[in-house]
């Protein structure tokens, strides 16, 4: 994945998608991909949980904008136009909780930046607490 200053890094997650599905973003392969133990894990956000480790590590935040991968150029390019690099990605974050995430690069990398510029104490507490009562699970492919 992308990481701050687009350094590379590896995000851990649980498997959640059959082996031999293309390396695409999870909302591009079919639900069909995924297996039914992956289905109940990014329900329940499980599927997110190693990422403490990443954010133990230092290469992640719990909140911030999520890590893209490397062939999302488009994604890359509106980011980079914006300084969405220079903060750590995070576990969650603003587009997250409101089911933008999986939306146009242009919208997601201005929802980033927004987020980054009014970022307070409050705000990243909120987006913890909206995201661990649910909030924004709309936007996941099942």
């Amino acid at each position: 994945r992308v990481g701050r200053f687009q350094k590379p890094f590896i995000l851990l997650k649980f498997r959640t998608m059959k082996k031999d599905t293309a390396h695409v973003a999870s909302h591009l392969a079919s639900a069909s991909s995924i297996t039914p133990f992956g289905r109940f894990l990014r329900r329940t956000k499980l599927d997110e949980l190693p990422q403490l480790w990443n954010v133990l590590k230092g290469e992640m935040s719990l909140v911030g904008p999520r890590p893209c991968l490397f062939n999302q150029d488009e994604l890359i390019q509106e980011r980079e136009a914006k300084g969405v690099f220079n903060v750590r990605p995070g576990i969650t974050g603003l587009a997250q909780i409101n089911e933008i995430d999986m939306s146009t690069p242009e919208l997601l990398a201005e929802t980033d930046a927004k987020m980054i510029r009014e970022l307070t104490l409050f705000n990243y507490l909120n987006y913890i607490f909206h995201t661990a009562s649910g909030k924004g699970m709309g936007d996941r492919v099942l």
